[in-house]
């Protein structure tokens, strides 16, 4: 993981502006991104250039990649580049939701907690902490397999709802050093409630910090449901990457040498979790003066 730096007061125009100079030429943060809108793009828009449907069965069975068939078929003719573009949509739709979730979650219960302190934030640093050292991976093991929940949208649901408790702590660290600050002192004074005071005066002055936490809780998403769908908890309609991986395990494509039917999904979860990696150490050194490359 890489570290996130301390959040500051409210930045002026000019500094953000300075920011986005360093942004642009940052190497990092300009590869990952790339990377991930590359296949982003090509999964929201590859599906619209499919003929056939991902778990359409043909003839050809067992064909590596052609001009036909780019990255080949299956031991059941099922077109491999129409799964892997409908795979890569579903991978990021459970980033999305997962990361999605456990990040409001993780600001909601940080913010209250860093802000209001004392019993409040007693209570919440309590559940914080249980839901912290429930195994998550061994709940949705048992959330998937025996309540038969078997779609993107619950199975992103259930990881969110688990992911949130570092989130929370680190957003509570980070707020706590915030609500002392003049500027805070001042909106408290001047009749500001406990949410606008949050929603204006804090949280602004975190949202590379919150940025940077998001991308960490997409890459974890991705990482969860690729798992599940390997061990064949994934949704039992539609395909991704994860099950993709999965079928090709359970029918042997290793063995049988067709490298195209598992190589493609498994670089494509490398690349887009590698690529957030990247991307999220590229954004610390463009937030954090001291890391800045000259």
């Amino acid at each position: 993981m890489t570290t996130i730096q301390e959040a500051v007061p409210r930045e002026p125009v000019a500094v953000r502006r300075e920011a986005l100079y360093f942004a642009v030429r940052n190497g990092k943060l300009m590869t990952g991104l790339t990377i991930v809108l590359a296949l982003l793009l090509l999964g929201l828009i590859g599906p619209l250039f499919v003929a056939a449907a991902p778990n359409e069965y043909s003839v050809q069975a067992m064909s590596p990649p052609t001009g036909e068939h780019w990255l080949g078929t299956t031991t059941f003719g099922q077109d491999i580049f129409a799964q892997f573009v409908h795979g890569l949509r579903a991978t990021f739709a459970v980033g999305v939701i997962g990361g999605g979730i456990a990040a409001v979650i993780g600001m909601v219960v940080g913010f209250v907690a860093g802000y209001l302190g004392g019993l409040v934030d007693e209570v919440l640093n309590m559940l914080t902490n249980i839901i912290l050292v429930i195994p998550s991976l061994a709940v949705l093991l048992i959330v998937n397999a025996y309540l038969g929940i078997r779609s993107v949208a619950v199975q992103g649901l259930f990881i969110g709802l688990t992911q949130w408790p570092w989130a929370a702590r680190a957003i509570r660290a980070q707020t706590f050093s915030l609500r002392t600050r003049e500027f805070v002192d001042l909106a408290r004074m001047s009749g500001s409630g406990t949410g606008r005071i949050i929603a204006r005066e804090i949280a602004p002055n975190m949202s590379s910090y919150l940025f940077m936490t998001f991308i960490l809780l997409f890459g974890g998403s991705v990482l969860i449901a690729s798992s599940l769908d390997f061990i064949g908890l994934g949704p039992t309609e539609g395909v991704s990457l994860g099950l993709m991986l999965q079928n090709a395990n359970q029918w042997s494509a290793l063995q049988l040498g067709m490298w195209w039917w598992f190589v493609p999904p498994g670089a494509a979860i490398t690349a887009i979790v590698g690529a957030l990696y990247v991307a999220n150490v590229g954004l610390d050194e463009v937030f954090n003066p001291k890391l800045r490359e000259t």
